[in-house]
């Protein structure tokens, strides 16, 4: 069932998205060589509950941290470890923070130092393929004109849209109907409403858009080795423009 939002609901989940966009934006300052991600995820940790919220993702489904944290091939559900950060990497967040009964939810990949133009590029193409789908999110249009425009631009540059991992509906519930691929056909799906707040995530990847989990059941990675960036915000439906409720958008 998707649920529409009212006016006061609303305004709580844009408090939710404003607290989590910083500390989207803490996590991309701390991408740093020579920082670990466990490191990353202790300081975005202490930010949210600072400002008394919550992590979202925090024992998710048994997920054991705060942030998922995935370097170069590794496309989403990374867990901060050990992991020490390199120049050249490229460093996928992805965080939420539940206030006021409400989450906001919203990823982002980040240069770690000086990188390479090719992994620049990804970057780029898989945050515009973002912004390709935002402007299709308006009242009227259904779920496949978001995901037909996500599709044909990050494949107009040569790269590959993961297919198992999705966007989703964000409310009350981290994952709420309905689910917004990043593939698709214009006209199909579910029709989008005034009132609904979803979050849109491409997840692209360098190579071919083969994937596997690794053996601690969460993190996901391509199967041809080559890098995946991510880029995710939560957005409302309106009965104009469509409005982004983590922003600022980075």
């Amino acid at each position: 069932m998707i649920i529409l939002k009212s006016t006061e609901e609303i305004n709580l989940m844009r408090r939710a998205g404003k607290l989590t966009a910083a500390a989207r934006a803490l996590a991309g300052e701390l991408v740093k060589p020579g920082v670990t991600t466990q490191e990353i995820n202790d300081e975005v940790e202490r930010f949210i509950r600072k400002e008394h919220a919550v992590p979202s993702f925090l024992h998710y489904q048994g997920y054991p941290a705060s942030v998922c944290i995935s370097v170069n091939d590794e496309i989403i559900h990374g867990i901060p470890g050990k992991r020490v950060l390199q120049e050249g990497d490229i460093v996928s967040v992805d965080v939420g923070a539940y206030i006021g009964g409400f989450h906001g939810d919203c990823a982002a990949t980040f240069a770690c130092g000086k990188i390479s133009a090719e992994a620049q590029d990804l970057i780029d193409v898989t945050r515009q393929s973002f912004f390709e789908g935002f402007k299709q999110a308006k009242e009227g249009n259904r779920i496949g004109d978001i995901s037909a425009a996500v599709q044909a631009y990050a494949e107009s540059h040569g790269f590959s849209i993961v297919r198992e991992y999705v966007g989703h509906g964000v409310g009350a519930d981290m994952h709420e109907s309905p689910e917004i691929p990043n593939y698709g056909h214009p006209g199909r799906g579910p029709r989008l409403l005034r009132g609904m707040t979803i979050a849109v995530e491409p997840m692209v990847n360098a190579g071919a858009a083969s994937i596997y989990q690794m053996s601690d059941g969460w993190t996901v990675r391509t199967a041809d080795g080559k890098n995946a960036a991510h880029y995710e915000n939560t957005i409302l439906i309106t009965d104009g423009e469509p409005e982004i409720l983590t922003a600022p958008a980075i």
